[in-house]
């Protein structure tokens, strides 16, 4: 057990050396990069490091954590975001940069806010649904402070 996690944690490190260092598409490069540098790794296992690890999908590739990224968590997608908006009494929209609204909505649904029913994600939008307008307003306030933004809009 101490074997695979020292295992883990150094795999991570190389996972994010090599998405620092060079473009990476998709998990399968990943892989091929991972084997490169004396590592075994499944997608799956892959998938789970980039999660655990922070990384960020930014369009077409990777982008590793900032350094301060451990402590708050939206450090890596905080650029993205563009506004916050609501539609109606329970309906958020977050409006990012195209191609991150995925990566964005990854973060928001790890912080796990109680006032959060559920997410959807396109490419530019993520509609987040809340159970009444109060946890609307609460979760706007988060969002805005967080990100930095406004809205317009209705909210």
């Amino acid at each position: 057990m101490a074997a695979e996690l020292h295992q883990a944690v150094a795999r991570r490190a190389v996972i994010l050396r090599i998405i620092r260092e060079q473009t990476i598409r998709n998990q399968e490069e990943l892989v091929k990069a991972l084997r490169k540098h004396g590592f075994e790794a499944t997608q799956s296992s892959v998938s789970r490091d980039l999660r655990e690890i922070g990384v960020a999908k930014a369009g077409d590739h990777y982008i590793a954590p900032a350094d301060g990224a451990a402590l708050n968590p939206f450090a890596a997608v905080a650029n993205f975001v563009l506004a916050v908006r609501t539609a109606g009494p329970s309906l958020t929209v977050v409006k990012t940069t195209t191609g991150t609204a995925q990566s964005v909505a990854v973060a928001i649904d790890k912080a796990n806010w109680p006032e959060i029913v559920g997410t959807l994600s396109g490419d530019d939008a993520i509609f987040i649904a809340t159970e009444d307008a109060r946890d609307q307003r609460k979760l706007t306030g988060r969002l805005r402070e967080i990100f930095g933004v406004g809205g317009g809009g209705s909210g």
